[in-house]
């Protein structure tokens, strides 16, 4: 059951997504309805391996852009930046932040991680150690070099917070469920309850404050995999599938336990499955942290694996830089990117430099602030936030970080 289909340099993951081409009835047998989508994503992928192949080849003969044909080449990859760098959730549209669906996303993920969790650690097969379980049949399974936790029936189990959910605070994960739904419970109490389904659709309900809030998504087909988040702060909650807000409940009131019970329903046909968790606990706005201490550190900011491209979901967090910068005419920042320690300290060092670059071109390029004003520095993992020994310690080292000036 289980289908290894590691990341490599580019040669190697072009020949593993051909395998993988080739082995249908493994993939259906592993993923069930998911296995044609798995098939689909996979030739999308050898097109994409081909064409930075051949971008690669035409950049080695460039000695300005030796660098460039690196990373395409996966050589050199410094440790992604954000959960969204292993590809979390579906590949979105070559878009750059601020344009189509996400110029008006707003989700912003909380700087202090209490749960980071892709599951690389723990042996296929399994049910996976840093999670609780409670009942029915929970395993990790893999493709394409990414781990899930695949549930063939009824199943039960808890993400640890490690201390009671703080009155800000974000969960994103990745999930896909052929058919039902999957209930998130924030506490003891299972009146109160979030949920998502199969086909993009998202509900909260709280029987004690009376709220009855679902988004249920026009026709469609079965989407494939999506990425599901939640923003709370205070009693506010608003939820997010993919680029797009579906609720928005001022008086969702969700418990404040330290963990979080999921309960989905799934069978060996059809089995659902989840990855690539990230919870955090959210902090102050921006400017509020800066002006208390001089520098402050953002998840907010997320890029290509081992590319300085930023990606359309760094939308929020770009525009509350650009706003803070426009209202303090006086402000001068310095852009700091920084990595966890995997990888080479030059590979590190060398993509984080590039990265804090991109930023800056950006908030120069699309929301015309004095370049004067920002400067730009690359430390790479030499100024671990936390210790590397932990997923949460290395999702915390992986950061953009502003400096007053």
């Amino acid at each position: 059951m289980h289908l290894a289909l590691p990341r490599g340099r580019a040669a190697v993951a072009l020949m593993t997504v051909v395998a993988l081409l080739a082995l249908p009835t493994a993939a259906e047998a592993q993923f069930g309805g998911l296995g044609n989508k798995i098939k689909q994503k996979a030739k999308a992928r050898v097109e994409q391996k081909e064409n930075e192949a051949a971008e690669a080849a035409v950049d080695a003969a460039d000695p300005a852009k030796q660098g460039t044909a690196q990373q395409a080449t996966g050589e050199g990859n410094a440790a992604p930046a954000s959960a969204a760098d292993a590809e979390a959730g579906p590949v979105t549209a070559k878009a750059k932040p601020g344009e189509g669906a996400w110029a008006n996303y707003d989700f912003v993920p909380g700087g202090r991680i209490l749960f980071a969790d892709d599951f690389t650690r723990d042996v296929v097969g399994d049910f996976p150690r840093r999670l609780e379980f409670k009942s029915g049949a929970l395993e990790i399974v893999e493709s394409e070099g990414t781990r899930w936790l695949r549930a063939s029936a009824d199943s039960r189990w808890f993400v640890p917070l490690g201390e009671p959910r703080p009155d800000r605070f974000t969960m994103e994960f990745d999930y896909y469920i052929h058919s039902g739904e999957v209930w998130i419970y924030f506490g003891e109490n299972e009146n109160i309850v979030l949920s998502f389904s199969n086909l993009g659709g998202a509900g909260l309900a709280n029987s004690k404050a009376g709220v009855q809030a679902r988004y249920s998504p026009p026709g469609g087909t079965d989407p494939g995999i999506r990425r599901a988040r939640i923003m709370v702060d205070g009693s506010y909650a608003k939820v997010y599938i993919d680029d797009k807000r579906v609720l928005n409940v001022p008086n969702a009131a969700l418990e404040h336990a330290d963990r979080i019970q999921f309960y989905t329903d799934g069978d060996p046909t059809n089995p659902s499955l989840f990855g690539n968790y990230r919870l955090a606990a959210g902090g102050k706005k921006l400017y509020d942290a800066l002006a208390a201490e001089g520098r402050v550190a953002t998840q907010g900011i997320y890029f290509d694996t081992g590319s300085d491209v930023i990606r359309p979901e760094s939308t929020p967090t770009l525009k509350e830089i650009a706003a803070m910068l426009k209202e303090h005419g006086d402000l001068g920042l310095t852009i700091e990117g920084h990595t966890d320690n995997v990888g080479s300290p030059e590979a590190n060092r060398a993509l984080s430099e590039k990265r804090a670059a991109a930023v800056k071109a950006h908030l120069v390029g699309s929301e015309g602030i004095d370049a004067a004003r920002l400067e730009t520095a690359g430390l790479g993992d030499s100024k671990p936030a936390s210790p590397n020994a932990t997923p949460e310690g290395r999702q915390q080292n992986r950061r953009v970080e502003l400096v007053k000036r």
